[in-house]
Order: C-alpha cells, then sequence, then structure tokens
C-alpha cells in the first residue's frame, strides 16, 4: 500500500514529519527596540473583500454581492477617513477583482500612506489549487494591483488564510518581502521550505485578532455568531495591552464590511487613542513591520 491509500493513523512516521515540517517557524524576528525606541509595534490590517467573497463560490446572490458593496461603499471610507483623524498608516489586503471592481478606492489608499498588499486574484481558496493556477493568480494579482496603483506589493495575505503547500514556494519566487496568513507566534519570524530558510518574514494573524469570528453571519447556515461591540474592544484591548508589556506586536485583522458599521467603528478608534496613551508605540504598516523586524532582529 501507498501512503497515499493510507488513513492517517496508519501513516508512517517519515510521511506525517513531511507533512508537519513542510513550511514551519524558523528564527524569531522580535528585534530589540522597534522604530524610534518604541517598545511595541501596531500594526493594523483591512481585508477589502469587498464582493469577492460571493464570486469566488461562483455566487450570485445580490444580497451577498451589496454586502461586499457596502464595504467599499461606506466602510472603507469611514475607515480612510479616522486614520487619516489620527494619522495611524495601515495595511489593506485587496482582492484584483476588488481591485479593479473599485480602481479609485485603492488609488486613495496609496495615497494616503497606506500599504496594498496581495490577496488573490478573486479570493480563491489556495489550498484546491494546482500550482500553475495559485501562481498565475497570485502573479496576476500582483500586476493588476501594480498596474492600479503605481506601488508593487510586498506582501502577500492568502484569501481566508489559506496557505497552500505551494504558496510559500510562490512567494519565494515573487520576491515578496513577508506573508501575512499563518499562525506559529504573536511575533515576527522566518518561514522555513522544508527545513531551509526562506528570508521570508511571517507577520502572523490569529482568529483572535480578527473581526470577522465575532461578528459575521450566514442566515442560510446553523451558525449566527454574534459578540456585542463592547467585548471584542475588550479582547483587542487586552491583546495590545499584552503585546506592549513584551515589546512585541500587536497585529489587527479587520474587513470593512464587517468592522466599518456605526455601532463598531468606535472600536478602532478607542484601539488608536488607547495605544496612543502609551509611551512608545510604533503604528506602521505591515510592510514596515517586516522589514524592521527583518533588519533588526535581536
Amino acid at each position: 500500500m501507498t501512503d497515499a491509500s493510507l488513513q492517517p493513523w496508519q501513516w508512517p512516521e517519515a510521511h506525517w514529519r513531511k507533512i508537519v515540517e513542510h513550511v514551519r517557524a524558523g528564527r524569531a524576528l522580535r528585534p530589540k527596540a522597534w522604530k524610534g525606541g518604541a517598545r511595541c509595534a501596531v500594526a493594523l490590517s483591512f481585508d477589502s473583500d469587498h464582493e469577492t467573497n460571493e464570486l469566488r463560490d461562483g455566487g450570485k446572490s445580490i444580497g451577498r454581492l451589496c454586502w461586499g458593496e457596502y464595504g467599499a461603499r461606506v466602510g472603507v471610507p469611514r475607515i480612510l477617513d479616522l486614520l487619516q483623524k489620527y494619522a495611524v498608516p495601515a495595511t489593506f489586503y485587496v482582492p484584483a477583482v476588488a481591485a479593479l471592481l473599485h480602481p479609485e478606492e485603492q488609488r486613495r489608499v496609496v495615497a494616503e500612506g497606506h500599504e496594498i498588499g496581495i490577496h488573490g486574484w478573486i479570493h480563491e481558496l489556495n489550498s484546491i489549487l494546482p500550482y500553475e493556477a495559485e501562481r498565475d493568480l497570485m502573479m496576476r494579482a500582483a500586476d493588476t494591483l501594480t498596474e492600479i496603483t503605481g506601488v508593487r506589493p510586498v506582501g502577500l495575505r492568502t484569501p481566508s488564510w489559506d496557505f497552500s503547500p505551494d504558496t510559500l514556494r510562490i512567494e519565494q519566487e515573487m520576491g515578496l518581502l513577508y506573508d501575512s496568513s499563518l499562525m506559529a507566534d504573536e511575533d515576527c519570524y522566518e518561514l522555513l521550505l522544508d527545513g531551509a530558510p526562506t528570508g521570508v518574514v511571517e507577520l502572523p494573524v490569529e482568529w483572535i485578532r480578527d473581526d470577522a469570528p465575532y461578528f459575521m453571519m450566514n442566515r442560510m447556515g446553523p451558525h449566527r455568531p454574534y459578540t456585542p461591540p463592547a467585548d471584542v474592544f475588550d479582547i483587542f484591548r487586552r491583546e495590545l495591552d499584552a503585546a506592549y508589556q513584551a515589546g512585541g506586536l500587536f497585529q489587527l485583522t479587520m474587513h470593512p464590511h464587517v468592522i466599518g458599521y456605526r455601532s463598531r467603528i468606535w472600536i478602532v478608534e478607542e484601539l488608536i487613542r488607547h495605544a496612543r496613551a502609551l509611551p512608545g508605540v510604533w503604528f506602521a504598516t505591515h510592510a514596515e513591520v517586516a522589514a524592521w523586524a527583518k533588519a533588526h532582529a535581536g
């Protein structure tokens, strides 16, 4: 019998070790101090999925498409106005199809000093794609964002954090600085591919630091999670405070069609105000954090 025909509990050790060790966390990249001597880095991010949440599964629901449209029509402008109010930079991860639907939005994001990162072509799931298809979509997505904004992306967040066995290889081929899809640590680390250092920085995410698990719902599904905004703010604030005490990184993932509502956007403002009240906090894009961590790791 071949390994492919065996059940997981029948796998020989060499087989499951190969799976586990294919993409792994390498050396820690926490700097002794952040830029300007700051104690803590704060990296806010927004996944501007917009209509691609529906399109990627072949859906045609007008209701779900307009939910994505809200993210572009109301959510992003509201978020940009808030970031401008406090002069805080952020990173926006944008599927290429969303960028083609809303090109002026992307130009405004870049014009106001924020970063745009790769977020797939149509918010596809990488793990179901062959290498050739995933590589083509990622390359085309990067080219599309570059053409629209005039700035070449240096980082990737895989759609739905769906990281395939080929993703890291493709990131290396593209010469990307960093990835922000995995969660083996709370601070930056270098990614290993089959045990070899890649030079790609991982800026880790976590479901705890994501607005979607607390607020997202599907009216056709059995689960409709909802957490009061005040409780979500408390979780995020505690994560921020712990990162500050450790002298590390506070990274947060949000979505314009989730956090952009009037009863929720205050969470972002209060987090900014809270961080601003702490001495030695550096607000930065994900690219800035990755570059600093790579260059100044202790």
